[in-house]
């Protein structure tokens, strides 16, 4: 049994109450800044023909974007223990606007996927802003701090589809990276302006910094078995998203990609709903969320699989997979941000490393399904993530503690 992580005093010290303009700053700012890596999903068919990428490898785009995302969580997320959060926020999204512009400029292939990198690079801002509000906030609304960030955070990811979709619709898909370069710059002043000063005391090198990001998961069992369940999660979440495009995109639904955007409200739905889990979880209720959440992302893909042909059943699926998929993720980080307060930066790096892999194989395996097998194959595959979920729910939790709260 190891050793629990002794706290360390904080510089600033948390406050005993946020303010409803933070909170809403912090919420709308991890929507912007995750939105970055959502963008093309309802692009993809637009991009592939331009640039004359078959299917396959436009929805690698997806997958590039999320593997840079996990290489920053684990090599730039850290350094919020070690930095004065608010200044590495700001850097972070005037980085990414910069990125921005280069995807909105790009004419070739390696241009598009050199953008598309650093964008996910420097997107990692929004993981940074999650940590920095449970931080800020006092424990007994921790919560529903974090749940409030967190349903900005998918608000942004489910809203950039629709977005998208119009905006390049009305002007092409450059013109939605032109846009968002533009909002990250605001945000970047908006930052600087209004968040307050925040910074941990205590802590390491950097190096030894990235270090015990490793090490935090051989230290506790409750971020492993957190970091299985939203990886699992995630993956299933990328299936979806990633081969939706090519269903839609094709007969017999052939829709334009204003329309495809459209279905991120449908998410929407289902996101706004998740956002209760973090007071559940507030309220010891968080083994009953994960396992309602995990039979969910198995049975889901039963409609999503008729949906292929019956449009009313595919937007039911889709908003009960992103129902399931991102309660789990709340509760899951409101559990993680109980170990220790003043390492929450690598916490969420341990966590997020894992959960944006796991997204990535998800996108990749989506696309070869897709071109492979089709819908029924994409199907299949989501359900072999959601079984996964279920097994691990089944073996992992304690009889009792299935129904109610735990100790």
């Amino acid at each position: 049994m190891t050793a629990p992580l002794t706290p360390h005093p904080a510089r600033h010290r948390p406050a005993t109450g946020l303010g409803r303009g933070v909170v809403a700053l912090l919420a709308v700012g991890t929507g912007l800044s995750v939105a970055n890596n959502y963008y093309v999903q309802p692009l993809l068919a637009d991009i592939g023909t331009d640039l004359g990428l078959p299917e396959g490898q436009a929805g690698l785009l997806v997958t590039v974007a999320q593997s840079a995302y996990a290489a920053a969580l684990l090599l730039i997320l850290p350094l919020g223990d070690l930095l004065e959060r608010r200044r590495l926020i700001v850097v972070l999204s005037s980085a990414c606007a910069a990125s921005l512009v280069l995807m909105a400029t790009a004419r070739s292939e390696p241009t598009l996927f050199l953008g598309a990198g650093l964008v996910g690079l420097c997107s990692v801002s929004t993981q940074v802003m999650v940590p920095y509000a449970a931080s800020l906030a006092a424990p007994e609304e921790r919560g529903r701090v974090v749940g409030t960030v967190m349903a900005g955070l998918l608000c942004g990811i489910l809203f950039a589809r629709t977005a998208a979709g119009a905006l390049a619709e009305w002007a092409g898909w450059h013109a939605v990276y032109w846009c968002a370069a533009g909002t990250m710059a605001l945000l970047a002043g908006a930052t600087a302006l209004f968040l307050p000063r925040y910074q941990e005391e205590g802590a390491p090198g950097y190096r030894r910094l990235v270090a015990s990001v490793f090490r935090l998961f051989a230290a506790e069992p409750v971020l492993r078995l957190r970091a299985a369940y939203g990886a699992l999660s995630f993956g299933a979440f990328s299936v979806l998203w990633t081969a939706l495009t090519f269903l839609l995109s094709d007969p017999p639904y052939a829709y334009s990609p204003g329309v495809i955007g459209l279905f991120g409200l449908a998410g929407l739905a289902g996101a706004l709903a998740a956002a209760r889990a973090g007071r559940l979880a507030d309220r010891g209720l968080a083994p009953v969320v994960t396992g309602a959440s995990s039979v969910l992302l198995l049975v889901v893909w039963l409609p999503l699989g008729l949906g292929g042909t019956v449009l009313p059943v595919l937007v039911l699926g889709v908003v009960v997979l992103d129902l399931a998929a991102q309660a789990l993720h709340i509760t899951n980080q409101s559990e993680i941000y109980r170990l220790a307060p003043e390492i929450r930066s690598r916490l969420t790096a341990a966590y997020m490393t894992t959960y944006f892999l796991a997204g990535a194989a998800g996108s990749a395996l989506a696309s070869l399904a897709y071109a492979r097998f089709e819908w029924t194959g994409v199907a299949l595959l989501g359900a072999a993530f959601g079984a996964a979920t279920t097994a691990l729910w089944a073996l992992s939790t304690p009889r009792g503690a299935r129904h109610g709260r735990v100790p």
